[in-house]
């Protein structure tokens, strides 16, 4: 996004952006700071502070424009006062192994936060303008990144609310948000228009599409047994495609994998082996090196135990030992996952 706006903008431009390790690209006038994801860092600590900064020197006749995508929640992590990055990096762990969705997440992370809900356009004396790629179910700004220009409808009794729903005993000090904004916020991508385009290729195949929207949340191996048992009720040929971002649940140590392969594994095993993909757009399942992964009709026959696999989440190591991880390397984009199952 950042190189996109120096190639196309006209007037002077300078700034900053923050983006995941070995995801960077050249630029000129934009320096790029990479930093880390999903669990923050000192680097993106630094780059929020200097971002916070330079917002707070514009004036009346500047331009805050800035562009957002999913993963900015880690990225442009900036710990409010009396919180330290040692306690948010250990916190974002616990989140992502509980289980929480994105919004519930992002629902701590604001109320932990000098820079998001709200907060950014809050510091500018100058008009703001927010292009936002979203990576969540309703592409509702103040969800996207943590909503860094956006109000913000949350409360700190909603964030220790999520906080107990999962038992994570962590008290703060928490901070409240600002409830109004006057920055201009334009989602500029989505998920709904990456399936549809997915619709568009089955359609000039001859393959009828059945879109399941872009909202599907839940449990990765549960959405698995439910798309498979959807999947032997539908007369081909036809594929079902879906969005939306699925959680897993760790209980334990845990193995290697993320919501994709676990949701393919998961429909691998109630089906016995279909065609199907499922893969992150910005080519990260989880926190590995893979977007996701493919399933065949004989991927249970070719490889080793899948429930065994299953049990421990170690839905990589077993399409790994396969040969059917897709790895993409970074997309530098982020419309959340893509799933798609080819009914013969």
């Amino acid at each position: 996004m950042a190189l996109a706006v120096e190639q196309t903008w006209s007037a002077p431009v300078e700034g900053i952006a923050v983006t995941r390790y070995k995801h960077g690209l050249p630029t000129q006038r934009i320096r790029v700071v990479e930093a880390g994801h999903p669990v923050p860092d000192e680097a993106g600590e630094r780059a929020a502070l200097q971002i916070l900064q330079k917002t707070k020197e514009l004036g009346p006749d500047d331009l805050l424009l800035v562009l957002l995508s999913g993963g900015g929640s880690s990225l442009l992590s900036l710990p409010a006062a009396g919180i330290t990055m040692g306690q948010l990096k250990a916190l974002t762990s616990e989140l992502l192994r509980s289980g929480a969705d994105i919004r519930e997440m992002n629902t701590v992370r604001k109320h932990l936060s000098a820079i998001a809900g709200g907060r950014l356009a809050a510091a500018s004396r100058a008009p703001v303008v927010a292009l936002i790629i979203s990576d969540v179910v309703g592409d509702d700004p103040t969800h996207i990144a943590s909503g860094p220009c956006a109000s913000d409808p949350t409360t700190i009794d909603d964030a220790r609310a999520v906080l107990a729903k999962y038992r994570i005993d962590f008290r703060g000090p928490f901070s409240e948000s600002p409830k109004t904004s006057q920055a201009e916020n334009r989602v500029i991508a989505t998920a709904r228009r990456s399936l549809e385009a997915a619709a568009e290729v089955f359609q000039r195949r001859n393959i009828r599409p059945v879109m399941l929207g872009d909202t599907i949340t839940g449990e990765a191996r549960e959405v698995g047994r439910d798309m498979a048992q959807l999947a032997k009720r539908t007369e081909g040929p036809a594929a079902l495609i879906s969005g939306g971002e699925c959680t897993v649940t760790i209980r334990g140590a845990g193995g290697r994998g993320g919501r994709c392969t676990e949701f393919l594994l998961s429909l691998g095993i109630e089906t016995g082996g279909a065609w199907a993909i499922a893969a992150d757009t910005d080519g990260i399942d989880g926190t590995e090196d893979n977007a996701g992964a493919v399933l065949t009709p004989d991927s249970l026959d070719r490889g080793p135990d899948a429930k065994a696999h299953l049990a421990r989440h170690d839905s990589y190591g077993y399409f790994s030992a396969l040969g059917d991880l897709v790895m993409t390397g970074p997309t530098r984009t982020n419309v959340n996952d893509y799933r798609a199952i080819l009914i013969p």
